[in-house]
């Protein structure tokens, strides 16, 4: 990713309605479909400034690995021990067989080979361990956002199954998630091309609406996984090894 979409994490990360409502999405969806044991052994894969590890700390103990420099010292100090630096797709270094559940929210995208990615995922995995993937939707919205954070693709619910099962894993089900914001999303980048204004910056909107949107947002903590959403800006999946 560019320099400025680090900094821009590290900046916001705490205030931000997208990153805030989905990690209450993402607790609430690894309480009910993850089937964690107690004190389960964890890994975040990219993990940038490490905003997702208290909440997945929450399930038991976490390691994390995060190539960028800054952003990794910024997530050693919030995990309170050094994040890894292991690289996609080999993974290298990286114990085999050892975690209930390795998180990759938004990674998956970034790596050219996605399928080495997932299958070396699957190697460190315990007998029974998951995957937690969650990644951007619809290669039709590709925007100078999909630019700046140095994005291979964006996934159909096709394309992302074929993946997960070339890399020798299968999953409980590929579901949407951020779809009730979907519309203005699809609104406002529609208006952004028509204008020539297809704006890369992610920063907060105002506080009253950053507060309506994480609202709005953080509804489908009761309902991914419980219901079928509409097309969404993401797609999330548990998967496993066969």
């Amino acid at each position: 990713m560019d320099r400025i979409v680090y900094d821009r994490m590290a900046a916001h990360d705490s205030t931000h309605w997208w990153y805030r409502a989905r990690r209450d999405i993402l607790a609430d969806y690894v309480a009910r479909e993850a089937g964690l044991p107690e004190d389960a052994r964890i890994l975040e894969i990219g993990c940038g400034t490490g905003h997702n590890l208290p909440m997945l700390a929450s399930f038991g103990q976490v390691d994390a690995i995060e190539i960028d420099e800054a952003a990794r010292d910024i997530a050693s100090a919030r995990l309170g021990k050094p994040v890894g630096t292991a690289p996609l797709p080999e993974l290298g270094g990286v114990a085999r067989g050892a975690y209930d559940l390795v998180a990759v929210l938004d990674v998956v995208e970034h790596i050219a080979d996605d399928v080495g990615a997932l299958r070396a995922m699957g190697e460190v995995l315990k007998p029974g361990g998951k995957i937690l993937i969650t990644v951007p939707a619809h290669p039709w919205m590709w925007s100078a956002h999909d630019v700046v954070n140095h994005h291979q693709r964006r996934y159909t619910k096709a394309s992302l199954d074929a993946a997960i099962r070339a890399a020798g894993l299968r999953h409980g089900g590929l579901r949407w998630f951020n779809s009730l914001l979907f519309p203005a999303a699809v609104a406002a980048r529609m208006v952004g091309r028509l204008t020539g204004k297809d704006d890369s910056d992610d920063s907060p909107p105002p506080k009253l609406l950053n507060a309506v949107f994480e609202k709005v947002f953080g509804l489908e903590r009761h309902l991914v996984g419980r219901v079928p959403l509409p097309a969404g800006l993401s797609i999330i999946a548990l998967a496993s090894a066969r």
